[in-house]
């Protein structure tokens, strides 16, 4: 049977308000037609403009005129069911099914109707006809597909996803024809829209289409059948299967290459654990000039040491004689014996037997400072000399450079000097704040001094008024003259009161000293630190983005040590100048200005 035969019917052609066939047929916005005279009166009596239909409310009464191209083809129709083959509907079984017929001469009727006419009787027939029930299949596109391949189960997923409805797009020009997919229409998927077969592809949207679909919502774009559509698609197929096998055989050869060089990597190890026996060599040979350096130094301070007793000594007995002189003076002047005075006075104006020590001094110039001088250049060369032999030995990105080599210098850092002042308001109510917040002590008693929220309650601390959320900055404190202290940093969250555990996991980063020698850092646990130089004046160098808090000797312009944190809140300077011990450790910390050094 013909396409034409198996779409057409009265029902096509019928209003659903008078159930006849269309007089003067008029269509409403949302695209249904009626009689005019029958949707006009249906109006005329109804308080709301609503489509029969599809129930929608039109807010204003649309203007309708008559549809010139659905009435000549109406009017055709209603012709060519004068012919001899008169076109009729066979209803029977219970089941209500229909069977249409059409006469063979109906193309030829079609023909003769202009060629806008024949499109619109296509498009017509299509919206018209009955719901067809199409058994489930795959489209074309997937059909000339393996079912086991990797493009039928993407083919799959895109025309069964429930959570998409890829049928309605627009844009686009070329056209396909129902008339190019007739002889397909059976066996395919059903749009959701339409209850029409899916047969044709959309290049402008790239989506799949039914026919009503493509008059709606894709007029004018370039259309073609899914047939089409995959045949060209398929050449493509094995130029991407190409190309990913030469993807796959260029993994392949790295990872042989790599493979090789993890082989290579033994050869880097025998040179790794030479390198390491010289270092300790090296180590050796500094420890052991240490110690020779020591003895030579401790014996010149013993040696001064024993002159200073002798001359202190001397100087004793001498003053101890010249005492009893002043006091026989002193007896002489009060005595009325006048003949015993004249006789007695010579002999004690006399200059007492007393070494002239106007000129002699202690020579307190053993050349330590010229010995500690001559040990900061020669640590800067070697440090220097080190960070050329790891700049030649690997390349720039192979290794993380060791900690040496990653602080800068104290020169350099000085560049970011931040003029820091002390917070009152966070002190313990033992310590004594400078009038400029420049020094903090710890004093005998506790002062009265108001519980802020702010003010930490147990621990002898203060913090900086300068919050750092970024950048670097870098503040130097003396102390000298101190057994104990605690400098570093602390976020802004810490807690103020009652017992804290003062570790980098609470907020605190800082170096301790206790007992005049023993250096740490409060980790968890803590990290001893031996310094060989006992610093007098401690630098902090903060450098927010990286997370790093850096400790250096300012005096010997040496770098102690570098926390390494991720910082995510306002940090500021923490001073602790502890407890004074009985006024052993009563010396303050001093927070002084950034010089610069030589």
């Amino acid at each position: 049977m013909s396409l034409f035969g198996s779409f057409l019917s009265d029902e096509q052609f019928q209003c659903s308000i008078c159930l006849d066939v269309f007089t003067n047929p008029s269509s409403t916005p949302c695209g249904h037609s009626f009689c005019m005279a029958c949707i006009s009166r249906h109006w005329d009596g109804s308080q709301v403009c609503r489509c029969p239909l599809c129930k929608k409310v039109f807010q204003k009464r649309p203007d309708l005129q008559i549809n010139r191209t659905l009435r000549e083809i109406t009017e055709q129709f209603k012709s060519m069911k004068g012919v001899g083959g008169t076109i009729r509907e066979k209803k029977g079984g219970t089941g209500g099914g229909r069977v249409s017929c059409t006469p063979d001469d109906f193309f030829d009727e079609l023909k003769k109707l202009p060629q806008h006419l024949q499109s619109s009787a296509v498009m017509m027939s299509c919206q018209k006809r009955s719901k067809p029930s199409f058994p489930a299949a795959t489209t074309p596109l997937a059909s000339s597909v393996p079912d086991q391949s990797p493009i039928a189960a993407l083919n799959n997923n895109y025309i069964h996803s429930p959570h998409s409805n890829p049928f309605i797009r627009t844009g686009g020009r070329r056209r396909f024809t129902v008339s190019g997919a007739a002889g397909s229409s059976h066996n395919l998927p059903i749009c959701e829209t339409h209850n029409r077969g899916i047969m044709i592809y959309c290049r402008t949207d790239g989506v799949c289409i039914c026919p009503d679909c493509e008059t709606e919502d894709h007029p004018d774009h370039d259309t073609v059948s899914v047939e089409t559509e995959w045949m060209e698609n398929k050449v493509l197929l094995s130029v991407s299967e190409q190309e990913i096998q030469e993807m796959i055989r260029q993994r392949i050869r790295k990872i042989k290459e790599i493979r090789t060089s993890v082989v290579e990597l033994e050869a880097v190890e025998r040179e790794t654990t030479g390198s390491v026996c010289l270092f300790s060599t090296l180590m050796s040979t500094f420890e052991r000039s240490q110690v020779e350096l020591m003895e030579v130094m401790e014996m010149s301070r013993r040696a001064a040491e024993h002159q200073a007793d002798a001359m202190i000594r001397q100087l004793e007995l001498e003053v101890a004689e010249l005492r009893r002189r002043e006091s026989a003076l002193a007896e002489l002047a009060r005595s009325d014996d006048h003949i015993h005075c004249i006789k007695t006075f010579p002999h004690l104006s006399s200059p007492p037997h007393a070494k002239d020590w106007s000129g002699v001094s202690l020579n307190i110039d053993l050349g330590t400072r010229t010995v500690y001088r001559s040990l900061v250049d020669l640590v800067e060369k070697f440090q220097e000399e080190l960070e050329n032999i790891a700049e030649q030995g690997f390349p720039a990105a192979a290794l993380e450079p060791p900690p040496v080599r990653t602080q800068p210098r104290v020169k350099r850092i000085q560049e970011y000097a931040l003029d820091v002042t002390l917070d009152s308001n966070t002190a313990h109510p033992r310590l004594v704040v400078s009038e400029d917040l420049k020094s903090v002590m710890c004093g005998d008693r506790t002062q009265f001094v108001p519980n802020n929220p702010e003010r930490f309650d147990t621990v002898v601390c203060v913090l900086g008024r300068e919050a750092i959320s970024s950048g670097r900055h870098y503040w130097e404190v003396d102390v000298g003259g101190k057994t104990d202290w605690d400098l570093g940093v602390a976020k802004h969250s810490v807690s103020r009161k009652g017992k804290i555990k003062y570790t980098p996991d609470n907020g605190f980063w800082f170096l301790s000293l206790r007992n005049k020698s023993n250096y740490a850092f409060r980790t968890e646990p803590s990290t001893d630190v031996h310094l060989n130089v006992p610093p007098q004046k401690i630098a902090i160098f903060v450098d927010f983005e990286k997370g790093q808090v850096s400790f250096y000797n300012v005096d010997a312009k040496l770098h102690i040590y570098t926390f390494n944190d991720i910082f995510n809140e306002s940090i500021y300077p923490f001073f602790s100048p502890c407890t004074n011990k009985s006024r052993k450790n009563s010396m303050p910390l001093i927070i002084t200005p950034v010089t610069g050094s030589e």
